[in-house]
């Protein structure tokens, strides 16, 4: 696992995000670029910040004022359409935010299985690499999936465990 790297603009959104659902007390991890940054190296230097909290739904809107109260940008009606998708799309110094709810077992078992990485001064938590590595399968991104599954750390036969329970089985990785 590396060490998260930022671009300062994407450095400060990734902090704020943090103190927002830090400060909410609720329990989330990083996916996306930043996942993408623990788990490959890449910098966090372009596209959206993106985590998923353990919350009901009904704490959507209650995320969405406090985020509006602490510097993010909240558009009601983005809020609005977004309804159905249990997702809060808000944004910080014009970088967008998705903050998912993990309204299902597999996202509930990511964030309580997940793993801390360092940045700046503060640990971030991030999917385990297995998780990391369905995150990816379900993208399409053949490339970063295929760098994460050679990893050393890697449990192929975990994932390939996961994959079955979830009806994926045509896509259990050869040990």
């Amino acid at each position: 696992m590396h060490r998260i790297v930022a671009v300062p603009r994407h450095a400060t959104a990734i902090r704020a995000v943090a103190d927002l659902l830090s400060r909410f007390r609720l329990d989330f991890i990083f996916v996306g670029s930043v996942a993408r940054a623990a788990h490959l190296g890449d910098p966090v230097a372009a596209g959206s910040i993106d985590a998923v909290a353990t919350m009901g739904p009904q704490q959507k809107s209650q995320l969405a004022m406090m985020a509006q109260n602490n510097g993010f940008g909240v558009d009601r009606e983005e809020l609005d359409a977004a309804e159905e998708l249990d997702l809060v799309p808000i944004t910080f110094d014009g970088i967008r935010v998705n903050v998912l709810i993990a309204s299902n077992a597999l996202y509930g078992r990511m964030v309580a299985d997940a793993e801390s990485v360092e940045f700046e001064e503060i640990a971030l938590r991030v999917p385990r690499a297995e998780d990391f590595a369905l995150l990816l399968q379900m993208n399409n991104d053949v490339e970063a999936l295929m760098s994460v599954i050679e990893s050393p750390r890697f449990d192929r036969a975990g994932y390939n465990r996961k994959l079955q329970a979830i009806g994926l089985r045509e896509l259990v990785v050869p040990e």
